[in-house]
C-alpha cells in the first residue's frame, strides 16, 4: 500500500459520522501505518428540510458535495448509506466497495402503538420515503401518512413531541446508534419491502484512483455486493429515483439470490410486484430480468404517469 494518508468525506449527521468512523476503524485495523481522517460536510439534502426529497432533486442531494470533495482532492473516499447512492453515478466516480449489510428491514417507532395494524383510523404515520408510504397506504388505508424529513434525531424528536403517532425508519440506522430499544416492530419484507442497498454502506472514489481500489477491496462483503448489484440493476432499469416508489431486496440462498421488487403508485392504489431466483454470480442479469418482468406487468405505464 502506497497511500499513507486517507481522508474520508461524509455528511455531518450523527449516523453518517458513525458510518464514516466505522470505515475509518476498519481501515486503521487493515493499515496500522496509515493516517485515516474524517472530513464532515453539510450537503444540500441536509439543509433543505421543508420539502420532501422527491420534490427537491432526490437522494443525489446527499452526495454532490461529497463528490466535489473527491473531485478536487480534499478527500480520497466518501462513505454513504448505499440506499442514498444514485444508481447512475457520473463517469468520473466509482462505487468501489460495499460493506457487509446490517438489518435491511424497516422499523416502526412509536410511543403508543406496537404495530401499524393496531393504530386507529386517522392516526398519523411519518416517513420520508414514497416507497414506505405506498406500502403503508396499501395495507393500512385507514392511516394518514405525512412527510418526515431531517436526520434520525430530528425525526425521533418530532415523534416524541407528538407530531406523529408513529414513524417508519431504517432499522440499520437505529441499530448503529444504539437505539434498538426505540424499535416497536420490525416490518417483514412482505409488509415493507426494503430499498435497494438498505442496510449496507457504499464507498465512492474518483474513477481514476486505481491506487485506492486494491486498498479498499478488503472492505467489500461479497454476498452483500451481489445483493446490491441485483437490487441496483432493478432500480437502474426502471429509472429509479425518489420520485418513484420502488423497492428491491435480494437475499442470498447458497450460490443463488432470491430477488423481490416492486413499483407502486404513491397512494398505494396500485403495486406491481415481481420475484425471481438466480445465480449470485449473475446478479445484475437477475436484476434486469426482474425489472423486465415488472415492466411487462404494467410498470412502464405506471412509471409514465409518475414521470
Amino acid at each position: 500500500m502506497n497511500t499513507d494518508r486517507l481522508i474520508i468525506a461524509t455528511r455531518e449527521s450523527q449516523l453518517a459520522m458513525w458510518q464514516a468512523e466505522h470505515v475509518q476503524a476498519r481501515l486503521r485495523a487493515l493499515y496500522p501505518h496509515c493516517t485515516v481522517e474524517v472530513l464532515g460536510m453539510t450537503t444540500r439534502g441536509d439543509r433543505i428540510l421543508d420539502r420532501t426529497l422527491s420534490k427537491v432533486g432526490g437522494k443525489g442531494l446527499f452526495v454532490k458535495e461529497l463528490e466535489a470533495a473527491l473531485h478536487d482532492g480534499r478527500a480520497d473516499l466518501a462513505v454513504h448509506s448505499l440506499k442514498d447512492v444514485p444508481v447512475d453515478l457520473a463517469p468520473e466516480f466509482a462505487l468501489c466497495a460495499v460493506t457487509e449489510r446490517d438489518d435491511p428491514r424497516d422499523a416502526l417507532v412509536s410511543q403508543r402503538y406496537g404495530s401499524l395494524a393496531e393504530m386507529p383510523p386517522g392516526a398519523v404515520v411519518g416517513t420520508s420515503s414514497l416507497r414506505r408510504e405506498a406500502q403503508v397506504r396499501e395495507r393500512h388505508p385507514q392511516l394518514q401518512v405525512k412527510p418526515l424529513r431531517g436526520n434520525l434525531q430530528t425525526r425521533l424528536g418530532k415523534l416524541d413531541r407528538g407530531e406523529y403517532d408513529a414513524i417508519v425508519l431504517a432499522a440499520a440506522g437505529l441499530r448503529r446508534l444504539g437505539l434498538t430499544d426505540r424499535i416497536r416492530m420490525l416490518l417483514a419484507p412482505e409488509d415493507s419491502l426494503p430499498a435497494a442497498g438498505q442496510g449496507a454502506l457504499g464507498i465512492e472514489i474518483r474513477a481514476d484512483r486505481n491506487d485506492l481500489r486494491a486498498v479498499l477491496a478488503p472492505l467489500t462483503h461479497a454476498p452483500t455486493m451481489a445483493q446490491a448489484l441485483a437490487e441496483r440493476a432493478v432500480s437502474r432499469r426502471l429509472g429509479g429515483s425518489c420520485q418513484v416508489p420502488l423497492a428491491a431486496y435480494a437475499q442470498t440462498q447458497g450460490d443463488s439470490l432470491r430477488l423481490r421488487a416492486l413499483v407502486a403508485m404513491p397512494d398505494g392504489s396500485r403495486i406491481i410486484r415481481a420475484e425471481r431466483v438466480g445465480p449470485a454470480a449473475q446478479a445484475e442479469a437477475l436484476g434486469l430480468a426482474v425489472a423486465e418482468e415488472l415492466l411487462q406487468a404494467g410498470a412502464a405505464d405506471l412509471l409514465a404517469t409518475l414521470g
